[in-house]
């Protein structure tokens, strides 16, 4: 490992060693520990969550029940993997419970927010158009599909985290990628056209 790659990690490194503070002393009974970190992912699963749920107030529930999840649940985190990783496995699990009672689910909001740091309005509408073509193409693509390229993309997880979340094989991960990014070349390729 380089120098630079070390470096790079020690940000992310300090994060989790801040989590597993957290983790521990909320699971001993300190809900600032608890508060600090619903504080941390709140966001995240605010958007995650907007992925499945058609209103905000369903979406809101959604974060509510994961983290009630998680703090029954904390005990049983073992640091096997990083916590966002667990949080986001138990977020995906109640996501997909709650669609399979509902049988519906949506694409990705509207408001999901795509940095953008250019001053040029001609080239920030440019980017809000390629924003809501790649948001509507990824709400047509099929469901293991999609997910398999939201956090992947979207959420920057590795093909191994995924695995994690999804349950699925990495191998099948890594397949549902490759085919999700052909399919929208291919949809963004027929939207220039």
């Amino acid at each position: 490992m380089s120098v630079l790659s070390r470096v790079a990690s020690i940000p992310s490194q300090i994060a989790d060693a801040v989590d597993l503070v957290l983790i521990k002393t909320a699971s001993n009974g300190d809900s600032r520990a608890f508060a600090k970190l619903v504080s941390k992912y709140e966001r995240r699963l605010k958007i995650f969550g907007m992925r499945f749920f058609k209103n905000e107030t369903d979406c809101d529930d959604f974060v509510q029940e994961v983290f009630i999840k998680v703090f029954t649940g904390l005990k049983s985190f073992r640091g096997d993997s990083q916590f966002s990783t667990w949080l986001m496995r138990i977020a995906y699990n109640t996501a997909i419970n709650a669609i399979n009672r509902r049988k519906e689910c949506v694409s990705l909001p509207e408001n999901f927010e795509i940095l953008d740091t250019t001053s040029d309005l001609e080239e920030k509408q440019l980017r809000e158009m390629t924003a809501s073509v790649i948001r509507e193409s990824i709400s047509e693509l099929p469901e293991k599909f999609s997910i398999c390229i939201v956090l992947y993309f979207y959420y920057d997880m590795s093909y191994n985290e995924i695995s994690i979340v999804t349950d699925l094989p990495v191998n099948t991960i890594k397949s549902h990628v490759f085919r999700a990014k052909k399919l929208l070349k291919d949809r963004l390729a027929e939207q220039l056209a």
